[in-house]
């Protein structure tokens, strides 16, 4: 069980880290990080650290598709978290 604890932890904190990067490359003008990473970095179990970043950030709070679909591929990561943990009892 710790193995998914540590999965979950270091995957949101890709994800908190990508935001931010994101956010920055966006102020200096730079090349951005595709939005395919992100929604594959919350697929992946990331969502809850993507949404953390958007709001510590304020990036992506915009984008309807962000808005709208990370909190919906976080209850899809709690869903599976809470499969993993039931299934390594």
């Amino acid at each position: 069980m710790s193995i998914v604890i540590g999965y979950f932890i270091i995957i949101s904190m890709v994800g908190f880290t990508l935001m931010g990067i994101d956010k920055k490359r966006a102020q200096k003008g730079q090349w951005r990080v595709p939005e395919i990473r992100f929604w594959t970095i919350g697929i992946l179990g990331g969502g809850i650290g993507l949404y953390m970043g958007m709001k510590t950030y304020h990036h992506k709070t915009k984008h309807k598709t962000f808005i709208i679909g990370m909190p919906v591929v976080i209850l899809i990561n709690l869903l599976c978290y809470g499969y993993a943990v039931y299934l390594l009892k």
